[in-house]
């Protein structure tokens, strides 16, 4: 343990006596570790951002909108619009075992909403009360839709989050009454805030019951019992291409045209969509770990250059040791601790300051779609793992030239 101390003691001795060289040495391993952690750090919350916008519609949530299709089978020129209708939600229902839930939606963008104090146009959406079931819907005050809203085609409301802000500025909204199109409702409920930012499509939404809506405000096209478009869920999410498959069938047997159509369908599968997006960050995350990887090995480089200088200035001293009866393990196992112990000081000091950083950047806001760098464990083990590596192979090869010269031979030299 004493020639331990003594050793590390040496080390110190050295690195503050050639203090630029180590500290340029240092900085350069530092700047490799940081930027592996900030690079990979950055692609996290990149991906974590993203997908806060997705869960904001729900989980596994799918979009089937009415389409065109071909107006004779095998026909690719002629194409004729379809609408969504209320008993293609019910045979999807019913007819698509890999269905685990789906909800029928009626959307207007023509209604306008008027308070006691202002107006609104926003988007009106009537809705199942199970709809909260399938999509992110977070309520602030109040209620939500119940089976009683829509079963007894009740005249209630609830507004999103800018609706209420513009509708009832800085006044008790719930239990106020608002206008749409002149037919009165009730307020019985608000949302907490959905996605980035307070002035979006988004909160400026609000729900009345589906049956309600389907009275009162049906689709503006001349199709019976029409719905807007569906929502639906996979039992499970790897059943999604299933579910998918099952419901387009339904729709091409209810509307008349071959499901295997590609164009005849306007739909949103949310979860190809993250995967793919998730695909994307797994290889931006790779590119920039082996930028951070490559930048660290660049320092590891200059630490082997500057030790094989290190090496030449010292021959004397290593000859002189040796001649004292140093042995080749103990010459060859200080130059290894010392080049070690500068790989690792710098190596964290540089992750220490990555991680600090990152923990700055969280305070502030971020831009839509974008969260502040977040330090991954896998990384910083990776880190870890590549300056242990680095300090090795940077210590190794000069540490043994070191003890391999002949004491005679080291001290002749000037």
């Amino acid at each position: 343990m004493r020639v331990l101390f003594e050793i590390f003691g040496q080390t110190l001795s050295t690195l503050w006596a050639h203090k630029l060289r180590s500290f340029l040495t240092m900085f350069g391993i530092a700047w490799g570790g940081g930027s592996l952690l900030l690079l990979v750090g950055l692609g996290e919350g990149f991906r974590s951002g993203n997908k806060k916008q997705f869960d904001s519609l729900g989980e596994n949530v799918m979009f089937i909108w009415g389409g065109r299709a071909p107006a004779v089978e095998g026909s690719f020129t002629g194409m004729r619009q379809y609408y969504l209708s209320y008993k293609d939600y019910r045979d999807i229902v019913s007819q698509c075992p890999d269905v685990k839930a789906a909800a029928p939606v009626i959307s207007r963008n023509d209604l306008r909403a008027v308070s006691d104090f202002f107006q609104s146009s926003g988007q009106v959406m009537g809705v199942p009360a199970y709809f909260n079931q399938i999509r992110y819907v977070p309520i602030r005050d109040g209620r939500w839709l119940n089976d009683l809203d829509d079963g007894q085609r009740r005249h209630v409301i609830v507004l999103g989050d800018e609706a209420r802000r513009i509708l009832f500025p800085g006044r008790p909204s719930v239990g106020s009454t608002i206008l749409l199109n002149g037919t009165r409702f009730q307020v019985i409920g608000t949302l907490e805030p959905i996605g980035h930012g307070d002035n979006n499509t988004l909160n400026l939404r609000m729900f009345v019951p589906f049956s309600t809506m389907q009275q009162d405000f049906p689709p503006t096209v001349d199709v019976k019992d029409s719905i807007s478009f569906v929502n639906y869920q996979p039992h499970a999410r790897n059943l999604h291409d299933l579910a998918k498959e099952e419901v387009h069938k339904v729709i091409a047997r209810n509307h008349g045209f071959d499901y295997r159509s590609p164009d005849a369908f306007d739909e949103w599968d949310t979860i190809r969509t993250v995967d793919n997006v998730g695909k994307i960050f797994d290889a931006m995350n790779a590119f920039l770990g082996s930028v951070g990887l490559v930048t660290l090995s660049l320092g590891a480089i200059g630490i082997i250059n500057i030790m094989l200088v290190a090496v030449a200035d010292r021959t004397r001293e290593i000859g002189l040791r040796k001649a004292v009866g140093a042995t080749n393990g103990s010459i060859m196992f200080q130059f290894f601790v010392e080049r070690a112990f500068l790989t690792l000081l710098s190596g964290g000091i540089g992750m220490g300051f990555a991680a600090a950083l990152m923990a700055g950047l969280s305070t502030l806001p971020s831009p839509p779609g974008f969260d502040p760098p977040k330090l991954v464990p896998a990384t910083a083990a990776l880190a870890i793992a590549a300056l242990a590596i680095a300090g090795v192979a940077a210590g190794l090869y000069p540490a043994r030239r070191a003890a391999m010269l002949e004491p005679v031979e080291a001290l002749r030299r000037e």
